[in-house]
């Protein structure tokens, strides 16, 4: 019995023609596919090399990197529990403060950026041209740059509204959504543009308005670029170091990055094993919300042009 993928049909009729099996050729196949599987097992040793540094770093209970070149050559849970217990080290409330900002600076990045983006890919308004070339252009500069005047402007607004000022969660979530909302804005509008026009028009006919349209339609076709977008605020929210340690000065109110560098900071003992620890738990939550997202950037578009 000859293999299906070596049977052909004559055209004169349903006689089988077999045809012969071409030998595996290694310089072939390399020259095809071979060469795109070996740059993939590069790429993903190269990137799974610093994880499993840290988590081998994370079960030393020596707590410093001496002889952490070994990998797992000593494994133990000391790290972890000593990160945990340490009365002062308050990680679960770093870990509380970090997924609140975090959240709540993705959650409101997305709806906020959506509002403009729909805005600006839907309307005309004067203006509307000079807005989108400014927030491309204001984000050339960096936030470092910005460090001082925020520092300034948030100290004065708190004299004057203390809820949202120096060293309030509060005050950090808006420092971050103004600095992100920019690039956001310009990255959903071009993914807005996608959207045909058509189904806004069909939807005025049946005499749905603008947000009737945004909420019960577009946001639905737009699905993937909002978990995108999420997505990397969330990151962006959870690494952020430099602002977070200027505006929030309790240990108490901190967050995740603030407060894990205190574990090195000290040039005579650095507990890089605890800081380890506390990197690979601080990871969990961003890992979760990718694994989660990921059916929304695949299918969001298609579950959502359906009707």
């Amino acid at each position: 019995m000859t293999d299906a993928s070596t049977r052909a049909h004559s055209s004169l009729g349903d006689a089988p023609i077999v045809l012969p099996k071409r030998p595996f050729n290694f310089g072939r196949w390399f020259a095809a596919t071979g060469w795109r599987h070996i740059v993939g097992v590069v790429m993903v040793v190269f990137s799974l090399f610093p994880i499993v540094f840290v988590i081998s770093s994370s079960l030393n209970p020596n707590g410093t990197l001496t002889g952490s070149n070994a990998l797992f050559s000593k494994i133990g849970l000391d790290s972890y529990v000593r990160i945990l217990s340490d009365p002062q080290v308050p990680f679960a409330t770093w870990f509380a403060n970090t997924m609140v900002i975090a959240g709540t600076t993705a959650v409101c990045t997305v709806f906020l950026g959506a509002l403009a983006a729909y805005s600006f890919s839907r309307m005309r308004f004067t203006g509307r041209r000079f807005g989108l070339i400014s927030i491309v252009v204001v984000q050339m500069f960096p936030q470092l740059l910005a460090v001082v005047a925020i520092f300034l402007l948030m100290s004065t607004i708190g004299d004057l509204f203390p809820a949202i000022g120096l060293n309030t969660h509060l005050g950090l979530i808006m420092v971050y959504l103004g600095g992100a909302l920019g690039v956001n804005t310009y990255l959903m509008y071009g993914f807005f543009n996608t959207v045909p026009a058509s189904i806004d028009e069909a939807a005025k006919i049946d005499g749905a308005g603008h947000a009737r349209i945004f909420f019960t339609i577009i946001l639905r076709l737009v699905a993937p670029i909002l978990a995108v977008v999420a997505l990397l605020s969330f990151i962006a929210s959870v690494n952020e170091f430099v602002v977070a340690s200027v505006l929030l000065i309790d240990t108490e109110k901190q967050t995740l990055a603030v407060g894990l560098t205190k574990l090195v900071s000290n040039p005579r003992y650095a507990d890089w094993s605890a800081f380890s620890a506390g990197a690979v738990m601080s990871a969990l939550p961003v890992v979760a919300l990718f694994l989660f997202l990921q059916k929304y950037i695949v299918g969001g578009l298609t579950a959502g042009a359906v009707k």
